[in-house]
């Protein structure tokens, strides 16, 4: 299997705080990789240092087979290559659904504004919000607006798709479709690097799991091995937590 990116002795402290100790994990062209923990286990600390959005502070990351920590990397080409969902979203609000989805197209990759608007209604159709390029982001729901930023993400054409929580603001009954999107997308063979803690998805889409905590990768597997036959007595006491409600 082709590694895309090869995390190793990955650190991060915010001051004397040691945030991430000795991560090592890879993913692998074509996987879904599902990264479960508690609040402060680090899972998007650490999704935030694969995308060089929080400078780690020891060890490598290597894309196809590169350490893009060394000086000599460009790190603005290398952010190109990873799409990222977050969160709250991140939309510009003074732009409307078409524009957000091809800004970053015409000023990052240098696309021509029809090229930019064809890329972006292509993804918009995808994620079906292609019937609202002319909104703005405070006249559509929490879901629409994560619809529309999974389809911003898609338009840079990614390698590897990081999320971090991406349902984790939204209402409940606004959860299933942007999960819906998030399986037909894994369906689909894009890398995906999932933070979540919607434990239906990581069970059904992911083909490894990699359970967080205190900072360290306690325990990594398939969903069989994680959800059904845990080896770690913290990960059995994690799930024990998640899954009775």
């Amino acid at each position: 299997m082709e590694k895309v990116i090869d995390i190793r002795h990955l650190n991060k402290s915010f001051g004397t705080h040691e945030v991430l100790r000795d991560i090592d994990f890879s993913v692998n062209k074509g996987e879904v990789v599902c990264i479960i923990g508690s609040s402060g286990s680090g899972k998007s600390t650490l999704l935030r240092c694969v995308n060089l959005l929080e400078k780690p502070s020891g060890g490598e990351i290597m894309y196809h087979g590169q350490n893009i920590l060394e000086g000599k990397h460009d790190i603005h080409d290398y952010r190109t290559k990873l799409g990222m969902v977050f969160q709250q979203f991140n939309l510009f609000n003074n732009h409307n659904v078409l524009k957000n989805c091809t800004v970053a197209q015409t000023k990052v990759l240098k696309r021509s504004q029809k090229e930019a608007e064809e890329i972006a209604m292509k993804y918009l159709k995808v994620v079906g919000m292609d019937k609202y390029i002319n909104a703005k982001p405070k006249q559509l729901s929490g879901g629409q607006k994560q619809r529309v930023a999974i389809a911003r993400a898609l338009s840079m054409e990614p390698e590897v798709l990081l999320f971090d929580e991406p349902t984790s603001a939204l209402d409940p009954e606004m959860v299933g479709e942007v999960l819906k999107v998030m399986k037909e997308l894994a369906e689909t063979g894009l890398t995906m690097l999932v933070v979540t803690h919607e434990m239906d998805f990581a069970r059904e889409v992911s083909d490894r799991v990699v359970f967080m905590d205190k900072g360290i990768i306690a325990e990594e597997g398939t969903p069989e091995e994680i959800f059904n036959a845990p080896k770690e007595e913290r990960t059995r006491e994690f799930l024990k937590r998640v899954l009775k409600d």
